[in-house]
C-alpha cells in the first residue's frame, strides 16, 4: 500500500505567482463570493487563474462531477498555476475521485488547500499520489467579511513559506486541553470527521496506521459525534494510532436552541469517554476547523503532539523552496 508519509511536496508561493482556483465541493452564492476573494489576491500582488467550471452550479453542487475532477487535474497541470486552492467544501468532493486523475497530480504536485468537505480529496490525494496537502480555509474565504484577519494572515505566510513550527492557539480563547496526556512524533492525518466516516468501505477509505489522527467537526451534537467514534473504533481506525488531535468542534455541545435530548453528554464526555481508553496523547481544542479562527495545517508530514505541555509541533515543510 502508498505509504501515508508524504513524499511529493508543492512549491511555495512565489512573489507575484497564480492562486488556481477550482470548485470541487459546493458552488458559489452571490457572484461576489468570487470577485472579493480575487480583489483580495491581487492587492497583494498575485493573480488568480479560475478552473473552466468555476461558475457552474447544480443546486448544492458546482457542476457534474466529472467536471469537477477535469477542473481539478487542470490546475495541477497548469504551468501558470503555483498554489492550487478549492472555493471552500460542502458537499460533493467524494463524487470526483472515481474521476480524478491522480497520475497528473502526482507528476505535478503544487500546494493544495481547503477544508471541511475537502478532506474527501485531502485524503485520496496522499494515499494515491504522496502529496502533502494543506488544511486550511477555502478561496472564497479570503474575501468574506467574516473570516478573521488572523485567519488570512497565516494562511498567506504559510503559502510563503512559514510551514514549521508550533501551531499556534486561538487568540479569542488560548485554552488548550489534554484529555491523555503523552509525546508522540508521526505523519498528521485527517480532517472532518463526517466527511472521513464516509469513506468507509469505499477505495478512497482513509488510512491511520501509525499516524496521528486529527478530526474536526461542525454541528453535530454529542450523540452524533459518539455514533461516529464508535463506528470508527468498530472499522479499526483506532487500533493503531499512535495520537489523536481533535480540532474544533464548532457549534457542537448541546444549546438551547437545539436541545437533541432531554439528557445529553456534554461533548467533552464524549470525547473522554471514546479517545482517552486508547492509550495514546489526546489533545483537544486547537483552531483548525469551523470556528471562527482557522490555522493552516500541513496534512501527511511529521508532527510532535505534546500533549504534556499541550503543543503541536509541525516538524517538516509540507512545501519546498523554489530552486
Amino acid at each position: 500500500m502508498t505509504e501515508i508519509q508524504a513524499t511529493k511536496f508543492g512549491a511555495v508561493l512565489p512573489e507575484g505567482g497564480t492562486i488556481g482556483v477550482p470548485a470541487p465541493s459546493g458552488p458559489w452564492f452571490n457572484r461576489s463570493d468570487y470577485l472579493r476573494s480575487i480583489e483580495w489576491w491581487e492587492e497583494r500582488g498575485y493573480r488568480v487563474k479560475l478552473a473552466e467550471g468555476a461558475w457552474d452550479r447544480d443546486d448544492y453542487v458546482a457542476g457534474d462531477p466529472k467536471s469537477r475532477a477535469r477542473d481539478i487535474a487542470t490546475m495541477f497541470a497548469d504551468p501558470e498555476v503555483d498554489v492550487v486552492q478549492c472555493l471552500w467544501g460542502g458537499t460533493g468532493a467524494a463524487q470526483t475521485l472515481p474521476y480524478l486523475d491522480f497520475e497528473t497530480i502526482a507528476e505535478h504536485p503544487k500546494a493544495f488547500m481547503g477544508f471541511s468537505d475537502i478532506t474527501a480529496l485531502h485524503v485520496a490525494i496522499r494515499q494515491e499520489t504522496g502529496l502533502a496537502t494543506i488544511h486550511g480555509i477555502g478561496f472564497g474565504s479570503l474575501g468574506s467579511p467574516e473570516r478573521t484577519q488572523w485567519s488570512k494572515d497565516r494562511t498567506l505566510a504559510f503559502l510563503k513559506g512559514e510551514t514549521t513550527g508550533e501551531i499556534p492557539r486561538d487568540p479569542d480563547d488560548p485554552y488548550v486541553r489534554a484529555i491523555r496526556g503523552g509525546k508522540v512524533t508521526a505523519p498528521l492525518v485527517g480532517g472532518n470527521l463526517w466527511t472521513m466516516q464516509h469513506s468507509l468501505g469505499t477505495p478512497w477509505e482513509f488510512r491511520t496506521e501509525g499516524c496521528i489522527l486529527f478530526f474536526e467537526e461542525v454541528d453535530s451534537p454529542p450523540y452524533i459525534i459518539d455514533g461516529m467514534l464508535w463506528q470508527l473504533r468498530q472499522a479499526g481506525k483506532f487500533d493503531e494510532v499512535v495520537g489523536v488531535v481533535v480540532g474544533e468542534m464548532d457549534k457542537c455541545d448541546w444549546r438551547q436552541d437545539r436541545p437533541e435530548a432531554p439528557r445529553t453528554r456534554s461533548l467533552e464526555d464524549v470525547l473522554e469517554e471514546r479517545l482517552e481508553p486508547l492509550g495514546v496523547p489526546v489533545l483537544y481544542k486547537l483552531p483548525l476547523g469551523h470556528g471562527k479562527h482557522l490555522a493552516p495545517m500541513p496534512l501527511g508530514v511529521p508532527v510532535t503532539l505534546d500533549a504534556d505541555e499541550r503543543r503541536l509541533v509541525v516538524e517538516q515543510s509540507a512545501l519546498r523552496s523554489i530552486a
